[in-house]
């Protein structure tokens, strides 16, 4: 590298820290996502050739869904960073076969796609190991299944490995690699950027004209283009959910909790939920979950108290088709009753879920709720025309929510035995 090159120069000022958390290691794996012109690739292709300088048993393996996208994607960007950083004399491209080669030490960049997934399972690094590997565009892949099934054929030997996943976030929110950015491990960094932190001589003032315009002729495919955000596709049954961390400072707020339960046995699961409702805010907040596969009844009951803390003077709301369930949970201590249901209770209970300002689902404490609200969207015919109704099918930790608190609260006061064992922290507001 060049000494009159200084890498701070060639990047946007929003990923200083993310370069230097990968050149100290802190993680193994970094998923970066971010819309139109935010540089996240060029960044991945700068940073590289840096972790190949600084260890020289690491080879880099870089991947795309196809194999002829490579050239003039991926292959040009590890071109022009190669080129930028003043390292032209050190590394050596070549297209047939299309790899670069660092020359003093014989470490190489390969590059291939996924259609031809065999050359992978046998890859092999002419020395060291392939330290690096990097998925661009990587919600095009088939999931997270195909991509670690790539790092386990490609990872062998080695003590330092980091992972880059690069994408523009699809609209739909069930995409894999949108619900996988929501449930980071402590060994994943998740950067998010867009081009408005990029220096605009370096887009150019044509790009933030377009950008402009789009943004005033269509502001949903402006936030979802240029600002990397996920949108929906216009099916989802919840328009109002914010999937987020709900801190614990913020839960010692809370004052309006309530317990729900959707009975389960096998394959469909019994799911429990802890809520918080604030009537002002009309913000539905649910902050803890269990969800249970084959299990009776009492070990339900076993497992809430000693998993989750709950009590004989916790009152849960259950799905009340269940009165045996109901009666069981009640002959073991739990302040168990059925939810009130009217008619048409369904698609009033589901109406007023859809009418709250916000549902705010912490997606690391309750991840297979967050995955059943963001994944729910209406039936569609053939020909693609939304059909009436709300799906009845992956559903059990919406069963368990949407207990209204306001009509609940209406029947505890009603309720002798309820209103006895009610704990003084739960303060349902009126209907």
């Amino acid at each position: 590298m060049r000494s009159d090159v200084y890498i701070e120069d060639l990047l946007a000022p929003n990923y200083d820290a993310l370069l230097e958390d990968v050149l100290a290691h802190k993680h193994s794996q970094y998923m970066l996502k971010g819309g139109r012109g935010s540089l996240k690739s060029s960044f991945t292709g700068f940073v590289i050739p840096l972790i190949m300088l600084e260890h020289p048993d690491v080879n880099a393996l870089i991947l795309r869904k196809t194999a002829k996208t490579l050239r003039d994607s991926v292959f040009g960007q590890m071109q022009f960073a190669i080129d930028k950083l003043g390292l032209s004399d050190e590394f050596t491209c070549r297209v047939s076969p299309m790899q670069i080669k660092r020359e003093t030490t014989g470490q190489v960049i390969l590059f291939r796609g996924l259609d031809d997934p065999m050359k992978i399972k046998s890859i092999k690094a002419p020395r060291g190991y392939f330290g690096v590997t990097w998925f661009e565009e990587a919600d095009q892949f088939s999931g997270m299944k195909e991509i670690r099934s790539v790092l386990q054929s490609a990872r062998r030997g080695g003590d330092l490995y980091w992972n880059f996943m690069t994408f523009n976030p699809p609209e739909t929110q069930s995409n894999f690699m949108n619900e996988e950015v929501l449930r980071p491990t402590h060994d994943t960094l998740v950067h998010s950027s867009d081009y408005r932190s990029v220096p605009p001589e370096w887009l150019g003032q044509q790009f933030f004209n377009d950008a402009l315009e789009l943004a005033l002729i269509n502001s949903k495919a402006y936030r979802h283009e240029y600002l990397g955000e996920v949108t929906g596709t216009g099916g989802e049954v919840f328009d109002n959910l914010v999937i987020r961390e709900i801190t614990d400072s913020e839960i010692a707020t809370f004052g309006s909790i309530y317990f729900g339960l959707d009975f389960g046995w096998y394959p469909d699961p019994a799911h429990w939920v802890k809520c918080c409702y604030n009537p002002a805010q009309l913000t539905l907040y649910i902050f803890d979950e269990l969800r249970a596969i084959k299990t009776s009844n009492a070990e339900l009951w076993r497992r809430l108290q000693e998993e989750k803390g709950m009590t004989e003077s916790d009152p849960i709301i259950a799905d009340s088709a269940e009165p045996k369930s109901v009666s069981d949970l009640r002959s073991y201590g739990c302040s168990c009753r059925g939810a009130e249901k009217g008619p048409d209770s369904v698609r009033y209970s589901m109406k007023w879920l859809q009418s709250l300002k916000a549902i705010v689902i912490d997606p690391a404490r309750c991840p297979e709720t967050a995955r059943e609200f963001t994944h729910y969207e209406y039936e569609r015919t053939a020909d693609g025309d939304v059909v009436s109704g709300y799906p009845d099918a992956n559903n059990h930790s919406i069963d368990a929510v949407r207990a209204d608190p306001r009509v609940e609260a209406k029947r505890a006061v009603k309720s002798r035995k309820f209103c006895a064992n009610r704990p003084k922290r739960l303060t349902f507001p009126p209907p």
